[in-house]
């Protein structure tokens, strides 16, 4: 029987994974393993993946990845004949004290993704990364430092990963980083409601040779669990000393600092080497490989020969890699070779199953003698949520409401503060106004940088509540139901369901989300993923549509703003179809990931979160958007004369002498020359000769060259367009009365055969909104691109293929828009 084909709820023995390659080596390394009890929970919206329950949590599969897996009832399996608990190898080595010769200890915390590892980090250091309940947060290597009872300590937060397995992204950056720092202490921090699945790490980690201690995190929600756990007995099994730990409220750190310096200093009485016992004849495939191993120095030096031997019996390309240089390498392929093909025979399954096998009977074994669970095989609070949120028919109803809810809050609450921002801005202007005198500095001051900045300054409400609700889905672990939810629809366009994290994330900022395509395994996935990350509305292009529809779009305002993102997605999904069917054939890779517990997302937490997006949002104001404002402003403020001042001087003089006409009516046409006068050096001006000359290319979509030199402006930066259209547009009447809304409101064409029109109709203002979602992504993303593709090939087409697509996608809305007006 296949595992696709169980009913819900009924309890199966998995006796046989089909199938090879990445999925075979993931699927295992997660539990599913022969002997294992797994459970179907539910399938998905839209017959998408299928959730199970197995090592006590939850994940989901395709149902063709399910088709992979054969089971039996669980009464047709005798279960204690698959017991092969040997325990561990006690090595009788001392520990050496080494605070005899240096001060100063480099820790590493290495975790599985969604077990708290940040948040310890966090608390620990008093940093502040970002802390999400899925996988792929910690897209890279964290440090911090710190001073503490007569050391230095360098921490080292490290990605989230299930297992050392050359496999993911993640995976090799921990490798590498171990074997070439190594660290003095590993801290690994076990999720202790799940540790059957967490202690798969652990073990390789004891086959490495490193001097660990286990953090058991979550312990509150152990103990809520009712779950029961000899610590002393496990860490005396294992050779690891174990500190329960609440990362979330920060307790159990100071006990970690302690156990650090006490094992550091060789005091410790658990910390011990010890080899785990994976059976007579691996232990003798082992040890002859082993031996040589032992010959490649320096290699070993760095690397446990052990660890290596163990990755070689498991077909380990990585190792393979990294021995390939030495003289001794022909012997150690042919050795290897030899025990494998042993090993094969006499299991009858692949060397790696084997190794994965045992690793899970010592964990197994190690856990019945010190664990248990009372309330076993009951619903857990995760599944009676989930029974609402991802239900089959009403999960994606549901989580549209969810986004709508979302930009909804954003638009709607977020326009309070927006108009007390606003006003302030106002008065400010208002103020430098009167106590600076008339020349250029006041007019940089007033005209640039406060309208320019202040333009920009006036979304920052939006952008926190949007952050908000960002950190609440992804620390409470709906980011990860959302792809559950989203896989099926998602496969169709040729992406995987993982690359809807990153997507999602992107409504925050682009560059994270790129970056956190690191936790996708494929590498066709991850380009095709980054290439359509920039149809993500990011939170920069936020006040531009904010400004744009709220002047233009005022009765639909939430609808509008939620079908900009939508179809944002909508190009996002075609462009992967398209590039799914030209440039990555052939990428298919399994969909094998964990639905985390939902955890009530810590206030601390959140406010880090967007704290830290507010200072990256002020520190544009104050940097980049700052030297774009003054860049601008002093390319609209020169040339101060033009060929025509004389004229218009001569205009001025002439209303002046006329006697037949009021004070109030000369008031009125100087007035109106002086507007004129204004325009014309604006268009003289070196910005308005730039403007003129893109003009024509940007006209067919009913731009004037006011708009083409915002877009432009807005290259480095999307929020630089809403300052350099408060620069441009602020020229016309009372800069410190009129919102920047009416000023495009009032907005006319000044030449040209549209003199006297308005500038934005409604047709212009939604082809400008389809420019500024899809055009040319911001330089911290082409770069991005770039770094994480590891060419610029596709950080130039990105660039080229946004700018195009927006030029025609803005021209089909304005021309389709006039002809229904």
């Amino acid at each position: 029987m296949k595992l696709s084909d169980v009913k819900h709820n009924e309890p199966v023995i998995i006796t046989k994974i089909l199938g090879h390659g990445s999925f075979r080596k993931r699927i295992s390394e997660m539990g599913f393993i022969r002997g294992k009890e797994v459970r179907v929970i539910k399938d998905s919206p839209f017959n998408g993946p299928i959730e199970f329950k197995i090592l006590n949590y939850n994940v989901s599969l395709r149902k063709s990845e399910a088709e992979l897996i054969e089971v039996v009832p669980l009464q047709e399996f005798n279960l204690e004949a698959e017991d092969n608990f040997e325990g561990t190898i006690d090595r009788n080595i001392e520990l050496i004290n080494q605070s005899e010769r240096t001060r100063t200890i480099n820790i590493a915390l290495v975790g599985n993704p969604n077990c708290g590892k940040t948040t310890l980090f966090n608390f620990i250091s008093g940093s502040k990364e970002k802390v999400g309940n899925y996988s792929g947060v910690t897209v890279g290597i964290h440090k911090a430092t710190f001073k503490a009872k007569g050391y230095t300590f360098n921490f080292y937060d490290l990605p989230g990963t299930y297992s050392l397995t050359a496999y993911s992204t993640e995976e090799i950056f921990v490798r590498k980083f171990i074997y070439e720092q190594t660290p003095d202490i590993v801290i690994n921090v076990l999720d202790s409601t799940n540790l059957e699945r967490s202690l798969f790490l652990t073990t390789q980690l004891i086959d490495m040779d490193l001097r660990t201690i286990i953090a058991l995190n979550m312990f509150d929600e152990m103990e809520k669990n009712k779950l029961e756990l000899d610590q002393e007995r496990l860490a005396r099994l294992v050779g690891i000393p174990i500190i329960p730990t609440i990362s979330s409220k920060g307790k159990g750190i100071d006990a970690i600092v302690d156990k650090v310096i006490d094992v550091f200093e060789g005091k410790d009485k658990t910390s011990r080497h010890v080899h785990i016992n994976y059976g007579k004849e691996l232990e003798k495939s082992i040890q002859k490989i082993r031996l040589k191993v032992k010959e490649t120095k320096p290699i070993t030096d760095k690397i446990s020969s052990r660890f290596i031997a163990i990755k070689l019996i498991e077909k380990d390309k990585q190792i393979l890699e990294l021995l390939s240089d030495y003289a001794n390498y022909k012997e150690i392929r042919e050795i290897t070779d030899k025990e494998i093909a042993k090993i094969e025979l006499l299991e009858n399954d692949d060397s790696e199953t084997v190794i994965t096998n045992a690793k899970y009977s010592f964990i197994t074994g190690a856990l019945k003698e010190t664990y248990s669970n009372p309330i076993e095989g009951e619903k857990t609070r995760s599944e009676k949520i989930d029974g609402l949120l991802t239900h089959r028919y009403l999960g994606f109803p549901i989580f549209t409401a969810l986004l709508f809810l979302m930009f909804w809050t954003t638009f709607t609450v977020g326009a309070y503060p927006m108009d007390w921002i606003d006003l302030g801005v106002s008065k400010l202007g208002t103020f430098a106004s009167n106590i600076i005198p008339d020349g250029m500095l006041k007019d940089l001051l007033v005209d640039g940088i406060i309208s320019g900045t202040g333009s920009v300054l006036v979304f920052l409400p939006n952008i926190l509540i949007l952050f908000f609700f960002i950190s609440l889905l992804e620390g409470s672990g709906y980011m990860s139901r959302a792809a559950f939810i989203m896989d099926n629809i998602m496969h169709r366009f040729g992406l995987h369901g993982r690359s809807f994290i990153p997507m999602i994330m992107g409504f925050g900022c682009n560059v994270p989300a790129i970056l956190a395509t690191r936790s996708m395994r494929n590498r066709g996935d991850r380009i095709l993923t980054m290439l359509i990350i920039p149809f993500m509305s990011c939170s920069a292009r936020l006040p531009v549509y904010i400004l744009v529809i709220s002047a233009f779009f005022s009765k639909y305002q939430a609808l509008i703003l939620i079908g900009i993102y939508a179809v944002g997605i909508v190009f996002a999904f075609l462009t992967a179809q398209i590039l799914n069917k030209t440039v990555f054939k052939n990428k298919e890779t399994p969909f094998v990931m964990e639905l985390p517990t939902y955890r009530m997302p810590t206030l601390r937490n959140v406010i880090y979160h967007m704290w830290d997006k507010t200072q990256h949002y002020l520190r544009k104001i104050g940097t980049i958007i700052l030297l774009g404002v003054i860049i601008i402003w002093a390319l609209e403020y020169f040339p101060r004369e033009s060929k025509n001042t004389a004229l218009f001087a001569e205009k001025i003089s002439h209303i002046e002498q006329n006697d037949q006409l009021s004070e109030s009516s000369k008031e009125e046409q100087i007035l109106l020359v002086e507007q004129e006068q204004e325009t014309d050096r604006l268009i003289n001006s070196y910005l308005g000769r730039v403007g003129k000359v893109i003009e024509p290319v940007m006209s067919p979509l009913g731009f004037d060259w006011k708009m083409s030199i915002s877009l432009l402006a807005g290259l480095p930066a999307k929020e630089i367009v809403v300052s350099t259209m408060g620069v441009l547009y602020q020229t016309s009447g009372d800069e410190t009365t009129v919102s920047l809304q009416k000023k495009l409101q009032d907005e006319v064409h000044m030449t040209s055969k549209h003199k006297g029109e308005k500038t934005f109709t409604g047709p212009v203002a939604l082809a400008f909104l389809i420019f500024i979602l899809i055009y040319f992504p911001c330089i911290g993303v082409v770069a991005a691109i770039k770094n994480e593709s590891g060419s610029w090939k596709w950080a130039a087409f990105s660039v080229i293929y946004t700018t195009t697509l927006a030029w025609v996608a803005a021209f089909i809305v304005y021309n389709v828009g006039n002809m229904i007006v």
